[in-house]
């Protein structure tokens, strides 16, 4: 599929090119309880590390996150998410080259966020938890993911019931644009992402990753975040770790599919993958324009 390009602003004055080359977005969780990773990068130190070392594999984004979304979990009050989160950001800025995203959906943890050197809001409700997080992207210039989802994290799959996954992520996605630019935000500096594994079981994952393309509907660049989730798990699987390979498929499907950016645990290894998709499109490209067939 052919790929769009589109330009964002960044806070900073830093622009972010999306749709020449796959963006890599490394996965930063200060938490305890992540279903992946959790625990591990609490220390802000370890986790400050850490994000360098996911720049020194190829990350073109650091997503930093200090509360866990797994299904099951439970809120977490905003000061507490900003105690995890602000060391961190503070301790990259000035270090970290690339963009810093704050992985939040409350309004409180982003102004706070973006003042701490975080350049772009990644919402994974939408703005269905707090739209008024709509309302500091546009005060702030910063551009706002807006991730697909139904209900909150700890009763997501109750409300996993389709007619037509794909379609139905388009139209609710397309219903938070209009939410997010009624707020001021200006169209131009949103980015969408389907919500693989959220509010969706393993057959609507599939289902959403497979018809990826018609996401190009809503004329927005396209993030992905499959990596090492349940949908994901083999008749043998070892947990959340032993799913790089399928993490790998997903990720290459998703950017032949016409993904611009992809969330992930393992950046080095997926800057990898994404080189290869990203030649592969290349050559699709080529090919359609020498025959004509481009579209």
């Amino acid at each position: 599929m052919t790929r769009s390009c589109y330009t964002l602003a960044l806070p900073d004055g830093r622009r972010l090119d999306l749709g020449v080359r796959t963006l890599v977005m490394g996965i930063v969780n200060v938490t305890p309880d992540s279903f992946s990773d959790g625990g591990r990068c609490l220390e802000p130190a370890h986790a400050i590390e850490h994000a360098l070392s996911m720049e020194a594999d190829g990350a073109d984004i650091l997503d930093i996150g200090g509360e866990s979304t797994r299904p099951g979990a439970h809120v977490l009050p905003a000061a507490e998410e900003l105690a995890r989160v602000i060391p961190v950001l503070d301790g990259l800025a000035g270090r970290a080259r690339v963009p810093l995203s704050i992985d939040t959906y409350k309004a409180e943890v982003a102004r706070e966020a973006i003042g701490a050197g975080a350049s772009i809001v990644n919402d994974v409700s939408g703005l269905l938890y707090e739209p008024r997080l709509a309302e500091v992207a546009a005060a702030t210039a910063a551009p706002l993911i807006l991730m697909h989802t139904r209900g909150r994290s700890r009763e997501m799959y109750r409300d996993a019931s389709y007619w037509d996954v794909a379609g139905e992520v388009v139209a609710e996605l397309d219903h938070q644009i209009r939410v997010a630019t009624d707020a001021g935000v200006a169209r131009e500096q949103l980015i969408v992402d389907p919500g693989i594994g959220f509010a969706k079981k393993a057959r609507h994952s599939y289902a959403v990753l497979a018809e990826l393309e018609r996401l190009a509907e809503l004329d927005r660049p396209v993030l992905i975040g499959p990596s090492r989730k349940s949908f994901l798990a083999t008749a043998k699987d070892e947990g959340p770790e032993r799913r790089e390979w399928g993490t790998a498929a997903a990720v290459a499907a998703g950017v032949l599919a016409g993904a611009h950016m992809v969330r992930v645990h393992q950046p080095g290894a997926m800057r990898q993958v994404v080189d290869v998709a990203d030649q592969l499109q290349a050559v699709a490209r080529s090919k359609g324009a020498a025959t004509g067939e481009l579209t």
